[in-house]
């Protein structure tokens, strides 16, 4: 690497001369270092140093995890459903928070284990009571769609301490905050892209 970041761009056949070894031995040590990052490649003219220390490099790999590509299918009951119904999903899913659509098909509300463990504590019949006025409502939820990156989506389970965050595409022939919803981002679908990302490091 001091080679190339002094004299690049450079060839193979120079840099395996200075160190007085054969371009096949140091083959497999460009094509890493070349994988990795540290280093650029371009035919006929050599190799350079890209200017990126290994920070740079960790930041750019987790930026390229995305949501599209970890995110679990989303729980959705109707904003119809009464408590009881979403209590029992819930359990039933194995899950802390239930995505609710009108009936349009849209994102209208959220309902975390805590909204319907406070609904449950009252003296109401909860099969009675519709979901829609114990929930979060749109616009107040918080969202992220396929593309943004696990990173922006950790940050924002974070920020706004919350346990998992709806997936949404715009709905189509629909208002401005008229969503659709294709998937979920929790805390451990954060963990799964952050262990690959590590395994692939290590690797």
């Amino acid at each position: 690497m001091e080679i190339v970041k002094n004299e690049g761009p450079i060839t193979g056949e120079q840099i395996a001369e200075r160190l007085s070894l054969t371009r096949a031995t140091l083959r497999p040590d460009l094509a890493i270092l070349t994988m990795a990052g540290f280093l650029d490649a371009r035919p006929r003219v050599g190799y350079f140093y890209t200017g990126k220390d290994s920070n740079q490099l960790i930041k750019e790999e987790v930026s390229r995890k995305i949501v599209k590509d970890y995110k679990a299918p989303p729980i959705i009951i109707k904003e119809s459903s009464s408590v009881y119904d979403a209590i029992c999903t819930l359990f039933l899913e194995d899950v802390g928070t239930l995505f609710v659509v009108n009936g349009k098909g849209h994102l209208a509300g959220v309902v975390s284990r805590k909204d319907l463990l406070r609904a449950a504590l009252g003296k109401q019949n909860l099969e009675d009571m519709p979901v829609s006025i114990i929930m979060t409502r749109m616009p107040n939820i918080i969202i992220c769609t396929p593309e943004d990156s696990l990173l922006d989506a950790a940050k924002k389970l974070i920020d706004y301490q919350i346990d998992s965050l709806p997936v949404v595409r715009p709905a189509k022939d629909a208002g401005k905050n008229a969503y659709e919803v294709v998937g979920r981002v929790t805390k451990t679908t954060i963990t799964r892209g952050f262990v690959e990302l590590g395994n692939e490091i290590n690797v």
